[in-house]
């Protein structure tokens, strides 16, 4: 009898052993998530490395309110190294570059300033596409179909529309405000483009307010456009010279912080915006892709394989986000920072950088870690080291150099949550909003608010 229960106390021990331990393996197994990696595609190195495609998707000319003619800001990009260039003149939907695209009325002054209207011969243009101009010894391509929206508006509620037909989009006048927002990004969706939301700090005024940035209305209203068209990819969080939209990636943060949880990613957009040679080396992207085509271009876009880089910004210590010190050199021929390979296993991210001199990761809208990068070389963040990221909604990088600065596109925290569902504003509450939104789209409330302003 005594041998029976000796045993049973052995075997109850086992078991009850067993049973800590399994419990001890779950409570220490690491959190259940995925990073999603936007470049995941892309490959980096050897025989079939893809390239690394400089260009800007938002550009202007005379044919608008830019004071160069198309022929002189398409040489000017191409003399500067881009591989691919979208003009976006405000209400006038960009055609081939031998072809003179829609007179938009509003510009009938050009020619009274001096400006003249002006495009390529076909001899240039098949030049410049296939890189015999000049022998720079590769082309640029051509993204057609640009138009920046309510070219008529006085809030600078601007929204980039692509790969438009000819005759859609010329002289949409487009309201003010939150209406105008909504009416462009509509008109592009109908009509089977891809748009993003252009400078927004302009719009919001950041510049005089920065704490606006984190705004509830602001976000979830912006938030609101991005969710509600399929086709609305992001923003733009880099634009020229970034005189009016340097708070614009923090805007990002909280976007993203909004919309992931509701099912989808905000794509960061980087343009010259540029109205004159001198800015086309502020802003602009770095497109990962096999060829330099218009439709890899388009699919890039829409993958969010491609990086935000600018040449010019101020310092910045809102959520100390930066840069410590003034950027400051378009044209000066530094080499802007890059990431040269990114590899996502498990729960750590590996890059590799050049030109650089800083990376930071930010997650969540904080700096989570900071790291000197000036010798080159491999990087890895690991989440696991890391208290309480499990609960993050993304996680970027960027790089900050002599040559400027460099972001990624946010790696999505995917734990499989269920999305989160908002209900629709109705009755009386839903009423006034139209109401007011109807009011504040017009121009009169504009110019109210503009004199009230100075």
């Amino acid at each position: 009898m005594k041998k029976f229960k000796k045993a049973l106390c052995v075997i109850l021990s086992v078991v009850l052993c067993l049973q800590l331990g399994i419990m001890g393996f779950a409570q220490g197994e690491a959190a259940s998530y995925t990073i999603v990696n936007p470049y995941a595609a892309v490959e980096w190195t050897g025989d079939n490395a893809w390239g690394a495609y400089k260009g800007s998707l938002h550009s202007h000319t005379t044919y608008s309110d830019a004071d160069y003619s198309l022929e002189v800001m398409v040489k000017e990009s191409y003399a500067r190294g881009y591989d691919f260039l979208c003009v976006s003149d405000h209400g006038v939907t960009g055609v081939e570059w031998d072809e003179e695209p829609y007179r938009h009325p509003l510009y009938f002054y050009q020619p009274i300033l001096g400006n003249e209207f002006k495009h390529l011969t076909t001899e240039e243009y098949e030049a410049i596409k296939n890189g015999t101009y000049l022998d720079r010894g590769y082309g640029m391509t051509p993204v057609l179909g640009g138009n920046e929206f309510n070219n008529l508006s006085l809030t600078k509620n601007h929204v980039n529309g692509h790969f438009l037909k000819a005759n859609e989009g010329n002289a949409f006048p487009g309201a003010e405000n939150e209406q105008g927002y909504d009416q462009a990004l509509a008109y592009i969706e109908k009509h089977d483009g891809l748009s993003y939301i252009n400078h927004p700090g302009d719009w919001l005024d950041s510049n005089s307010n920065p704490a606006i940035v984190y705004d509830d209305y602001s976000i979830e209203f912006l938030s609101g456009l991005i969710l509600k068209y399929d086709s609305c990819l992001g923003i733009e969080i880099l634009n020229e010279r970034n005189g009016t939209t340097g708070y614009d990636r923090i805007l990002w943060d909280n976007l993203l912080m909004h919309c992931l949880p509701r099912g989808k990613n905000v794509i960061a957009f980087s343009n010259s915006d540029a109205h004159w040679p001198g800015t086309i080396d502020s802003s602009f992207s770095v497109f990962m892709m096999e060829e330099n085509t218009e439709d890899e271009i388009k699919e890039t876009m829409q993958s969010g394989a491609f990086f935000a880089i600018t040449r010019r910004l101020r310092a910045n210590d809102l959520n100390k986000i930066g840069p410590a010190t003034e950027i400051d050199c378009i044209d000066s021929g530094i080499p802007y920072p890059m990431f040269t390979n990114i590899a996502v296993d498990g729960h750590s991210v590996s890059v590799s950088t050049t030109d650089a001199e800083t990376l930071q990761w930010i997650a969540n809208g904080d700096v989570i870690k900071t790291v000197n990068v000036a010798n080159g070389g491999s990087y890895t963040l690991n989440l696991d080291e890391i208290e309480g990221a499990e609960n993050y909604e993304y996680i970027r990088a960027e790089l900050f150099g002599p040559g400027g600065l460099c972001c990624s596109q946010a790696f999505v925290i995917d734990d499989g949550s269920d999305l989160i569902e908002d209900e629709e504003l109705t009755g009386f509450q839903a009423f006034i909003n139209k109401v007011i939104n109807f009011f504040k789209g017009t121009k009169l409330w504009a110019i109210i608010i503009e004199i009230t302003r100075l």
